[in-house]
């Protein structure tokens, strides 16, 4: 199955999930059980969003976007992160006026093993979704599969608590419950939001620059030395330049095939890379040139 394809999993699984913890609330009452099943819809949003973002990202390098589309999956986990914020600010909100007019739980053991089955399914899909991320190296993936994770910790915390307000009779719980839920949603969104726009602000890679000077200092009987290594993460993939003294005697097309050499190397090592190296002669060379002119 590839990206595309696990990614409509996503969705449909999301779908069903939402139908069974709504379920568990119609059955309970409870507003933390509401509150499960609401991020519930937060995670079909973001799975739709994921999935049409995967869907551009794949699309090649255009007349308009020469560097590919990768970005729009950061730009759709921005807005994703906004939906999450919406969506906890919305729960507070009704946690609140339950505290104020609090309401009787009812059949609220069938509701809960109803609200752990709608986790498993939840758990399960954030495995799949976490195995196709790391097999495809795609962030988009690694953000759903990281989101659902959430919610399934969420969900197990909810059930335990309102399992022990069934048993303690004390109601007030119920909300509480749902504030700390919206709270630990804040905190999700906070981080998803920060993280988008971090990925949106062509941060560079270290890991990717050390590679890059690892594999260059392996030739380095072949040149005189390199400077400049940069590099900007895009999506899933990472654009690199670097400058290369070479020895002033080489003809141009000399220089050419031995960059070319490099490039050929560096992409077989790091086939996410997409490299550009600025061909020079030595420092010593450049000033001589300057002086005589």
């Amino acid at each position: 199955m590839d990206k595309r394809g696990t990614a409509l999993v996503a969705v449909v699984g999301g779908l069903v999930i939402f139908g069974v913890k709504l379920g568990a609330y119609f059955m309970s009452g409870s507003v933390a059980l509401l509150s499960d099943a609401l991020e519930s819809i937060v995670n079909i949003a973001a799975s739709c969003l994921m999935f049409y973002s995967i869907y551009i990202s794949g699309l090649p390098a255009d007349d308009d976007h020469h560097y590919g589309h990768e970005k729009i999956e950061n730009i759709s986990s921005l807005v994703e992160g906004l939906f999450i914020l919406t969506a906890a600010l919305f729960i507070m909100h009704t946690a609140i006026e339950r505290i104020a007019s609090p309401v009787e739980l009812t059949e609220i053991e069938s509701a809960l093993g109803v609200s752990l089955f709608a986790t498993a399914m939840n758990g399960g899909l954030s495995w799949l979704l976490g195995v196709k991320a790391r097999e495809s190296d795609s962030m988009a993936l690694e953000g759903d599969a990281k989101h659902l994770l959430s919610d399934v910790i969420t969900s197990v915390g909810v059930v335990v608590g309102l399992y022990v307000a069934h048993i303690t009779g004390l109601t007030i719980m119920d909300p509480v419950l749902a504030l700390i839920v919206a709270v630990m949603i804040v905190r999700m969104g906070v981080v998803l939001v920060l993280k988008s726009a971090r990925g949106l602000m062509d941060r560079h890679s270290l890991d990717v620059e050390e590679k890059i000077m690892a594999l260059l200092e392996s030739h380095s009987s072949q040149y005189v030395d390199f400077h400049d290594v940069k590099t900007r993460v895009s999506g899933n993939q990472v654009f690199a330049e670097l400058h290369l003294s070479v020895d002033g005697s080489l003809t141009v097309q000399e220089a050419h095939d031995f960059t070319d050499h490099l490039e050929e190397d560096l992409k077989n090592e790091l086939p996410e890379v997409t490299i550009t190296i600025h061909v020079e002669p030595p420092v010593n060379e450049q000033n001589k040139s300057a002086s005589l002119s």
